[in-house]
């Protein structure tokens, strides 16, 4: 099999040095093995770079484009590069070869390697700037020009591009949900692809273990109740009386199911006085585990409501029926997989993306939320008849 020429011009190595995925050049695959007449040479062929560095849920949302990259390269070797707190998300993926944490030794690592593909997903200084010097044959998404201003590389990324600069154009006009736009954006085949989000034997495992400890085996259908957001856009979450009282009221007119509280580890102290409002009609489950075990407690769930956070991608991740409340954010951009329901208000002053409301009446989005949307949204997802055949399906 031919190997590729070394990398360095000032000296030719006399050592083979092999096209193959397992050789870092630092020791054997396995021990005392040697790469002369090896038979079981894995060739890198085409090298795909990601670079994906936004919100956790966004980080997410984009692996819903890997199953249509190995359609397209179906030998494709794939590196991903993300931020420390967004690898646990990607873990246990069958289609990333190299999952790599975004710091100064790994882009030093990256930068001297080559490329056929580079792909960005994120209109940021950072990742466009990095996209800009990454040694790559073929770079689409966004990159940054003289002027220090984000810009799309390719025409499939115009689209995605305006989205970012036509407010109207973002919050009135587009009906496409994130990931067909970011799959024109990379130039590839769009199917609706699902997110890629796995449990590993160990954490299913460990399902298993909490829906015993949680009391929850014999429960007809478990909802998971995503209390919180981050705290970047704060005003993503309810207020914690309206999720209160749609707890309450769903414990009445659904005595079979169990109510589960979900949440990290800034929703801590909400979750708790959350389950003292609904005066025993709900179930806290920790929230300082750190996130892989939160996926685990997750998935507990049948249906997961939540605002358009990281926990509603998770359970769209992880298959769940969702049922998902917007204000700020842009409702069409999510795909739900014809799992759910979508609660959305026709107000003028939204969707608006923004941190802090600066409108007279203040944030109705949230504050004239009615508790008896997400009771109807969940008794009637509850009574769905795909959602009854899952069930049916995990209890057998």
């Amino acid at each position: 099999m031919k190997s590729k020429p070394p990398l360095s011009p000032f000296y030719d190595s006399q050592t083979i040095i092999p096209d193959c995925r397992l050789f870092t050049g630092y020791k054997p695959c396995v021990p005392f093995k040697l790469c002369e007449g090896c038979q079981d040479r894995i060739p890198m062929a085409t090298r795909v770079l990601i670079v994906n560095l936004d919100a956790l849920g966004t980080v997410l949302a984009t692996t819903a484009q890997l199953p249509a990259l190995k359609r397209t390269y179906p030998d494709s070797h794939i590196t991903w590069i993300t931020r420390k707190n967004a690898l646990p998300l990607l873990q246990n993926n069958p289609f990333i070869d190299h999952l790599v944490e975004w710091n100064d030794e790994n882009r030093i690592a990256i930068l001297q390697q080559r490329f056929e593909v580079a792909l960005n997903a994120d209109k940021s200084r950072p990742a466009a700037a990095f996209m800009n010097i990454v040694n790559a044959a073929s770079k689409r998404g966004f990159g940054l020009n003289e002027n220090g201003a984000i810009v799309p590389l390719n025409p499939g990324a115009e689209y995605g591009y305006r989205l970012g600069v036509d407010d109207h154009f973002k919050f009135r006009v587009n009906q496409r949900t994130g990931n067909d736009i970011l799959a024109e954006a990379w130039e590839i085949d769009y199917r609706r692809d699902e997110y890629v989000l796995q449990l590993t034997p160990e954490e299913l495992a460990a399902c298993e273990r909490w829906r015993r400890e949680l009391g929850l085996r014999e429960a007809e259908t478990v909802i998971g109740f995503n209390t919180g957001c981050s705290t970047l856009f704060s005003l993503k979450k309810l207020e914690i009386e309206t999720q209160a009282a749609a707890i309450r009221q769903i414990a009445v007119a659904m005595p079979e199911v169990k109510i589960i509280l979900l949440g990290g580890r800034e929703d801590t102290e909400r979750n708790q006085r959350l389950a003292e409002l609904c005066e025993g009609a709900a179930i806290p489950t920790p929230t300082t585990l750190g996130l892989r075990e939160g996926i685990v407690l997750e998935n507990l769930a049948d249906i997961v409501v939540s605002g358009d956070s990281l926990g509603m991608h998770i359970a769209i991740g992880l298959k769940k029926y969702v049922v998902a409340w917007f204000g700020l954010s842009c409702a069409a951009e999510i795909e739900l997989y014809d799992r759910g329901v979508k609660i959305i208000r026709d107000l003028p002053c939204a969707p608006c993306w923004k941190k802090v409301c600066d409108m007279p009446h203040g944030p109705i989005c949230v504050t004239e939320f009615r508790p008896e949307w997400l009771v109807e949204a969940v008794y009637t997802t509850h009574n769905s008849s795909r959602l009854r055949e899952a069930v049916l399906e995990k209890a057998s």
